[in-house]
């Protein structure tokens, strides 16, 4: 099965002929990011992320990463919701699927809502169908400029229309309601919906 970002791997340590029992494992962003700088055919490295997985062997091999964090159209940035920005494996069978499978359990655990996440309109999606997510449709497209380095990466991405995909992991997330001794020290975020009038 091809997967969405795959690329041969030259050494031969991937394993797409026979099939590897694949366990999730906490990863680095940093490491994260050296895995799929090295392997993925279209996208770079993240300047930030809220939650990284792997998905390493039985010797602790990594055969895949997967990264989420917050979504990048504003819109969409409410409470609850994660993007996952990269699913990258070395063509290990069902590494991606079970990297989709392995974040959405994390986020869950975490108290996430929601998942969204983005494939190239040529990019069927099976791994995504198989993890129980749902196309949305097309989604996105355009760029956005900036001089800021830690934003380097997005001239590496395609800026065309893509799919989007979500699957829902709670009705309804609890608002977070923090102390009036906190509160007063912090700016307002893009969803406190506490009225102070």
């Amino acid at each position: 099965m091809a997967c969405e970002g795959w690329v041969p791997v030259p050494s031969g340590r991937g394993n797409s002929s026979s099939t590897v029992r694949l366990l999730p494992a906490p990863i680095t962003l940093r490491d994260a990011n050296l895995f799929v700088q090295r392997i993925h055919r279209h996208n770079g490295a993240l300047p930030s992320a809220k939650l990284a997985v792997a998905a390493i062997d039985t010797t602790g091999l990594v055969h895949g990463v997967a990264i989420a964090g917050l979504p990048k159209a504003r819109l969409l940035m409410q409470a609850g919701t994660l993007e996952v920005n990269r699913v990258c494996t070395d063509g290990t069978q069902n590494a991606c699927t079970f990297l989709y499978g392995a974040i959405k359990r994390a986020a869950k655990a975490l108290g996430y809502s929601r998942l969204i996440t983005y494939t190239h309109q040529d990019e069927p999606g099976t791994s995504l169908k198989a993890s129980g997510w749902s196309c949305d449709g097309k989604a996105g497209g355009g760029s956005w400029v900036s001089n800021d380095p830690r934003r380097a990466t997005s001239r590496l991405s395609d800026n065309g229309i893509k799919q989007r995909w979500s699957i829902v992991l709670a009705d309804d997330v609890p608002e977070l309601v923090l102390p009036d001794e906190v509160r007063e020290q912090l700016p307002p975020t893009l969803w406190d919906t506490h009225d102070d009038a």
